[in-house]
């Protein structure tokens, strides 16, 4: 299956054609994706869910060209990602694919703005632009008073929604987020998530979330379920939190 440079139409923000990928496990091979097709369009929030080791976040980490698939391919904004070199790759992704972690990623010694502000710094953004783009970020998260703060002196939500400011902060046309609730309590990974819905219906980004939280993938428009590797038949479907209609 030839991966294409292009899509002239795109029809989403990312599509996924028979993407496989195998790992080493000793002497054995293990395949952690096996044979996935999906799209996902602009606009849209979709929740991935399957058993520990099914393979989402290796999923995850294909949709947004962190990883290269063994077979099939993907297309992000039209953007054919097997076809770049790694140093094109590195650009496309920084300008395109925003990734939240659940352990946050932040650099200690910098603050909140100087940790958002990076992407933006690393592009060769000039510095006006910088501060208006960092200042719309936090402010979009309800994080632009605490902006001066270091990470150790933010809470883990607080820590969290800086992590997604700066996933923000290019503009991407798509947001992966991993576990972003994992290491949360359940108040503050409901708050964190409508954080994450809030980008989908007030600026039009498409975020793609692993979970194991019921809860957090409720609201998603639909949810796929990941198991050995594979697409259940009955993904693609919308999900209901425990204790709701």
């Amino acid at each position: 299956m030839t991966a294409p440079a292009r899509l002239d139409r795109p029809t989403g923000a990312v599509r996924a054609v028979g993407v496989t990928k195998q790992f080493r496990q000793g002497g054995a091979v293990v395949t952690a994706v096996r044979d996935v097709s999906l799209d996902v369009g602009v606009g849209e929030f979709v929740a991935i869910m399957g058993p520990s080791g099914s393979g989402k976040s290796t999923l995850l980490h294909l949709l947004g060209g962190l990883e290269s698939p063994d077979a099939g391919f993907v297309v992000v904004a039209g953007q054919g990602l097997s076809v770049l070199s790694d140093d094109a790759l590195t650009v496309f992704r920084r300008r395109n694919v925003g990734v939240v972690f659940q352990a946050f990623n932040l650099v200690p010694m910098l603050t909140a703005e100087e940790n958002v502000a990076l992407p933006l710094r690393l592009d060769g953004r000039s510095p006006a632009q910088v501060r208006a783009r960092v200042a719309a970020a936090l402010a979009s998260v309800g994080m632009l008073p605490r902006r001066t703060h270091r990470p150790d002196a933010l809470s883990g939500g607080e820590q969290q929604r800086v992590a997604i400011a700066r996933a923000l902060v290019m503009e991407p046309v798509l947001i992966l987020a991993d576990e972003p609730t994992g290491s949360l309590d359940s108040r503050t990974a409901e708050d964190v998530v409508a954080t994450l819905a809030g980008t989908v219906r007030e600026h039009g980004r498409t975020v793609v979330m692993v979970t194991h939280d019921a809860r957090a993938a409720s609201h998603a428009d639909r949810v796929l379920r990941v198991v050995d590797g594979a697409l259940e038949p009955a993904s693609d479907v919308p999900i209901v939190a425990a204790g709701g209609a």
